[in-house]
């Protein structure tokens, strides 16, 4: 068959080509549409600006064709083979391309949103410019291809291979890069905001002046890469590898990496606001100086020796231990559980449960703060549903209170109007809790009584592994024969009478000395912000 046959049986209403052999046919702007050519030998053939769309060219060889400006929109062309293709310009929207081979063909400007490109083999293509939103290329194989400019927001590209690509100003935004290999590509100032790269591969990729905000970048290898000036506000790097990776003035607000690996990585001039600096591996990290300031704006810097970086950057999870001196149950489980409830519905510092754990005798409770300066609070809503809540209560507001009587030179101005704001927050939060204090009879039972009336003893554990103890019952892990136990009474549990021998007026509060080695480096700011001077 040639080509006018073709063209005058189409004409005609036929539609089966299937195996047609038409290589280096002129068929510029032809009338194709709903065709079935698949199987057929189309290399070299001219198909500049023809109509195929809906056409099947499943299996079709297309070798060296052009295919430029032509309209396969919606098209079939499963398993072709498009080597060296001309398709500049051409419209591939929601086409299939599964398994296509398409190596070192020409796409600049192509659109193919839409379109399914899964295991298709792209290596080498020239994509400049395309748009591909939406498009899936999951397991395909995108090795050395040249994507600069182009659009692949929302895209799935779960296991891709990208190594050694040109994807610099690409718009990856909320793209799924699951356990995609990256290595060695260039994604210069590409827009990868909200984009999945879980378990990706970016080894000594260049990802400087990146938007990678809101990316999900965790378990992620990061080795070697790039990212100097790269916005990573709100990212995911928990547990990712940064090892060697250089971070230099790099948007790193409010991000969370817990578990990551940055040795020997570079984070000079960061910008590191919000920043929890918790379980991290820093061993070889390089860091002059960060930018703590909240618009990253460089009003409060701190320079770092190499000591002081790695107290800095390894830190431990602030936590309040609670020791109750009862063994647990499940009446107690049902009634922590429902006034934690209640409190964190005024007070939403409490946001997790504890950890819980039991011995025959004691019941240990761990709650786990963000940071330093919500220990006091947590402890206040930690000890709330037991009976020892109000002295424990004066416990920390008398602590507080002793770190306010001391002079500006002992404490420092930073943390002395810290300290202010912490106690302010107290008195907020236990003026908002009263009608729970007053009310949490009614969210108890009765079997969980005698738990809750238990002596505890509260313990706080800074970022800096430090310890204070807040309060400590002087009945605690002391047992008494039956002439002298504790007997439990309800009615003074919920109106007041705390069982304590303690007074507002004879608190047994820990040394001074104690308390101002505990607030010692409690605050991030305490590294003396230096203004305007980098």
């Amino acid at each position: 068959m040639n080509v006018r046959e073709l063209i005058t049986q189409y004409a005609a209403g036929v539609r089966d080509f299937r195996g047609v052999n038409l290589n280096e046919a002129n068929l510029r702007e032809a009338q194709l549409s709903e065709a079935n050519l698949s199987g057929a030998n189309l290399n070299i053939a001219n198909l500049s600006g023809a109509h195929l769309s809906h056409a099947n060219l499943s299996h079709a060889r297309l070798n060296v064709a052009r295919l430029n400006a032509a309209n396969l929109s919606h098209a079939k062309l499963n398993g072709a083979l498009l080597n060296v293709a001309n398709l500049i310009r051409a419209d591939l929207g929601h086409a299939e391309l599964v398994e296509a081979i398409i190596m070192r063909a020409e796409l600049i400007r192509a659109e193919l949103s839409g379109a399914n490109l899964s295991g298709a083999n792209l290596s080498g293509t020239d994509l400049r410019e395309a748009t591909l939103r939406g498009a899936n290329l999951s397991y395909s194989n995108l090795s050395e291809v040249n994507l600069r400019d182009a659009i692949l927001s929302g895209a799935l590209l779960e296991q891709v291979t990208l190594s050694s690509a040109d994807v610099s100003r690409t718009d990856l935004s909320g793209a799924n890069l699951r356990e995609a290999e990256l290595s060695q590509a260039n994604l210069n100032r590409a827009n990868l905001s909200g984009a999945d790269l879980r378990r990706a591969n970016l080894r000594w990729v260049d990802l400087s002046g990146a938007n990678l905000r809101w990316a999900d970048l965790s378990e992620t290898k990061l080795s070697g890469a790039n990212l100097i000036g790269a916005d990573l506000s709100h990212a995911n790097l928990v547990n990712s590898s940064l090892v060697h990776a250089d971070l230099t003035q790099a948007r790193l607000m409010n991000v969370e990496w817990g578990g990551a690996d940055l040795t020997g990585a570079t984070l000079t001039g960061a910008k590191l606001h919000g920043v929890a600096r918790y379980g991290l591996k820093t061993e070889g990290l390089v860091c002059d100086w960060l930018d703590l300031s909240p618009g990253g704006d460089r009003s409060q810097t701190i320079r770092l020796t190499p000591e002081k970086a790695k107290k800095f950057f390894n830190q431990t999870l602030p936590s309040v231990q609670l020791a109750v001196d009862a063994p647990y149950n499940l009446h107690a489980n049902l009634a922590l559980a429902e006034l934690y409830y209640q409190i964190t519905q005024v007070c939403p510092v409490l946001k997790q449960p504890p950890s819980i754990e039991v011995s025959s005798r004691r019941t240990y409770l761990m709650f786990h703060v963000e940071n330093n300066e919500q220990l006091f609070l947590v402890a206040y809503c930690a000890i709330l549903p037991f009976k020892d809540a109000k002295v424990a209560e004066q416990h920390l507001l008398a602590l507080l209170a002793m770190l306010q009587s001391q002079n500006l030179e002992t404490l420092g101005v930073t943390t002395h109007q810290q300290v202010r704001q912490m106690n302010t927050n107290l008195i907020g939060a236990i003026e908002q809790l009263q009608v729970i204090q007053a009310d949490k009879q009614k969210f108890l039972n009765s079997d969980s009584h005698e738990f809750l009336s238990a002596s505890t003893h509260t313990t706080l554990t800074s970022s800096d592994n430090k310890t204070l103890d807040v309060y400590h019952h002087p009945s605690f892990g002391r047992r008494f024969n039956d002439s002298t136990s504790f007997n439990f009474n309800p009615e003074s549990f919920y109106m007041g009478d705390f069982g304590s021998n303690e007074t507002s007026s004879e608190l047994t509060l820990p040394p001074v000395k104690n308390v101002i080695q505990f607030m010692q480096d409690f605050f991030s700011a305490d590294l003396k912000p230096v203004s305007n001077e980098l």
